[in-house]
């Protein structure tokens, strides 16, 4: 689960330096402090970049978490990341991500479809993953890249799942589903807020092309969702710890819609 916040008032700048270890000159940046505050400056700092928006995204201290500081920089689309260093304890802390408002229903489309090249640190609990919002924001598709837990579902990250084993692992509703340019494990689950499908990439990947359209209809077929609008096509770092400080960064991301 991650926040839908767009900006909570925090204070977005424009900035040629930033001044945490490991951040970029940029032409837009923001940083927000270590907390346990949901009011704390810059949590949801957020910035547009022509259709795309950019946000912090610290939302772990509204959900009770304390954070550490985070940095998030822009020039672009297609350039972006953010230094983040998060404590070693549970729960997710923040998702720094670019945006794409669709705002169209899934039979409208002809095309849906994105590009990503990222790179991501060796260690810490994280995944790389787009979230796709349809429905007024009541189902969320998760598209795992690259990610430190395990495709089966077990690891220091997982998946939000209705089963779960004896071993503390996420059980999934389907394995090695070939779609949407990929091969998945497939979750499903409620965070409590919405419906949350989950595909975890079988082999991981920093690089790739995804037919979002295609993931969309599958789950449309199985039922799962109606023909519905889709919102925000959102990807970006979702981070549990980053001790120490790390860096993720993304290049060439574009959304295609037809």
């Amino acid at each position: 689960m991650k926040s839908i916040h767009r900006a909570l008032g925090a204070a977005a700048f424009v900035v040629m330096s930033l001044a945490s270890p490991g951040a970029q000159a940029a032409t837009w940046g923001a940083s927000s402090p270590a907390t346990s505050s949901c009011s704390a400056p810059n949590l949801f700092a957020s910035w547009n970049y022509g259709s795309y928006n950019f946000n912090n995204d610290v939302w772990g201290p509204c959900g009770g978490a304390a954070v550490g500081p985070q940095t998030i920089w822009v020039n672009s689309n297609a350039d972006w990341g953010v230094w983040s260093d998060q404590p070693n304890t549970g729960g997710i802390k923040s998702y720094p991500h670019i945006g794409y408002a669709v705002n169209r229903t899934i039979s409208s489309l002809s095309q849906l479809s994105s590009t990503i090249s990222a790179t991501t640190p060796a260690g810490g609990a994280w995944s790389s993953t787009f979230d796709v919002w349809v429905g007024n924001n009541a189902h969320e598709i998760m598209l795992w890249l690259n990610y430190t837990g395990t495709a089966a579902g077990c690891g220091n990250v997982k998946p939000i799942s209705y089963n779960w084993n004896a071993q503390g692992c996420a059980i999934p509703v389907y394995t090695n589903v070939n779609v949407g340019g990929s091969t998945w494990n497939v979750y499903r689950g409620n965070n409590g807020a919405n419906m949350v499908y989950s595909f975890l990439r079988t082999s991981k990947t920093n690089n790739t092309t995804i037919d979002v359209l295609g993931i969309l209809n599958y789950l449309r077929n199985l039922g799962w969702m109606a023909d519905l609008v889709v919102g925000d096509v959102q990807y970006g770092f979702e981070i549990t710890s980053s001790s120490g400080g790390m860096n993720f960064g993304s290049r060439n991301f574009s959304v295609t819609v037809r």
